[in-house]
């Protein structure tokens, strides 16, 4: 089991997504951050690699899916750290294009 650090950028997003017209977002969010806690590497979640950019201490990024087969699915951006057995969560928002 994974401890779940969010910055404060993943904070927002994750307090923003609590109003009523984003509920169903929030269910799926929830439940992709559920999965990362269990197993960063769960089947379900596509989590990969994020080539275009490194965490601000040069560590890898990886990205899992909120959403899969929808214009602007949305994916959680997360790196491994500061402790062993800890996922930082840096955002949560639409796969850039």
């Amino acid at each position: 089991m994974m401890v779940l650090r969010f910055t404060k950028e993943a904070a927002r997003v994750l307090n923003e997504l609590t109003s009523p017209q984003y509920a169903v977002k929030l269910r799926k969010v929830r439940r992709t951050l559920a999965l990362i806690e269990q197993n960063p590497r769960h089947p379900g979640l596509n989590s990969h690699k994020y080539k275009s950019i490194r965490g601000v201490d040069g560590s890898d990024v990886w990205e899992s899916y909120v959403e899969n087969h929808t214009s602007g699915a949305w994916r959680i951006f997360w790196q491994y750290g500061p402790g062993e057995d800890t996922v930082t969560i840096l955002t949560i928002g639409p796969h850039p294009d």
